[in-house]
């Protein structure tokens, strides 16, 4: 049995780790640490996880509590992450982190996109990006995952195929994609308060979102415009997708859904659709739905992806890379049907 801890659990993040690991055939849960909660049970501060976890009680952080697990999620902002990860790289069998500490292997791109520099150069190298779909050779062993942003992941699988197969140019990408509140944490703000978002659609990070360079690093160095939106529903992602075709590759609409099913032909947790993805498919699963559309009149090619932020595009993506890296089977433990209705 494969011994888990995780650091930071009890936002969000954390809650959906422990529910995916509460149906994980081979991992178990030894500590959960969460400062601001120590003490607290579980089941009292996520009431839904009470029957699943009856008496593990959230610690206080100790690096020395850790020693020896096979795998420690750090569910922590990125600074905090930055500086915990040393800490556990050698002592644990894996870290896999949630935040955006390691996902950028440029060290000079952090000052402008997250404010701050990053001064780990060698441990920035080491790091695997755990988007299986794309990186799945490199995480078996890998010491350090940095698990994608959530809307990350839906945009480079929408896209990263139709780049691969030259179907579409590499500049001029537009991204407008909406996430459900949940994707700003459970701590309460004025933007996430229920009425702020309730009845309420808006774009934010114009121009400047922290994502846009880890989709540039994921589509080769791509030159995309990324606006995202915070839609009034609790979960999922929806990423429309704008770009143009490369002249002479006779792409249309066949040819894209056909080049989408070739890539995903062999992986179980993205689904190729005729029709529109939409996010209610995806809630509670680790699908992500793709497809894919050329338009006549406009000259452009559309493609969209559907995921829900907190499974696929975090905790659900995290424990598929840690799956692969641990040797496990990548499928262990994560749902692929979403819940309906």
């Amino acid at each position: 049995m494969v011994t888990a801890g995780i650091v930071g659990a009890s936002g969000f993040t954390g809650a959906e780790l422990l529910r995916l690991l509460a149906a994980h055939p081979d991992i178990d849960v030894a500590c959960a640490t969460a400062d601001t909660q120590a003490g607290e049970t579980v089941g009292g501060l996520f009431p839904g996880l009470a029957a699943a976890y009856p008496a593990l009680t959230f610690e206080t952080f100790d690096p020395d509590r850790l020693e020896g697990l096979d795998l420690v999620v750090l569910g922590l902002p990125h600074q905090a992450s930055m500086a915990l990860a040393p800490q556990l790289v050698g002592r644990v069998g894996c870290v896999v982190d949630l935040s955006a500490a390691y996902r950028l292997k440029d060290a000079a791109a952090y000052p402008r996109w997250y404010g701050f520099a990053h001064d780990q150069p060698e441990l920035l190298a080491e790091a695997v990006y755990g988007l299986p779909e794309r990186t799945r050779a490199e995480l078996p062993g890998a010491r350090l995952v940095a698990t994608p942003g959530c809307y990350v992941t839906a945009a480079t699988l929408a896209l990263a195929p139709l780049l691969d197969a030259g179907l579409i140019g590499p500049t001029g990408l537009i991204i407008d994609a909406a996430s459900g509140v949940s994707g700003a944490g459970r701590a309460a703000t004025a933007t996430n308060a229920f009425c702020t978002v309730d009845e309420n659609f808006t774009a934010y990070g114009l121009l400047d979102h922290r994502h846009t360079p880890e989709i540039e690093q994921n589509l080769g160095g791509a030159e995309v415009l990324f606006t995202p939106h915070l839609a009034p529903m609790s979960r999922g992602i929806l990423a429309t997708c704008y770009a143009r075709p490369v002249a002479g590759r006779g792409v249309d609409t066949e040819a894209l859904l056909s080049t989408l099913c070739a890539a995903y032909a062999d992986e179980p947790f993205v689904v190729v659709t005729a029709g529109s993805p939409s996010t209610k498919a995806t809630l509670g699963a680790n699908t992500t739905v793709v497809t894919a559309r050329y338009d006549e009149r406009t000259g452009y090619v559309l493609a969209l992806a559907a995921l829900d932020n907190l499974t696929k595009g975090a905790s659900g993506g995290a424990l598929q890379a840690a799956n692969v890296a641990l040797g496990l089977p990548e499928t262990a433990g994560l749902p692929i049907a979403g819940v309906t209705p």
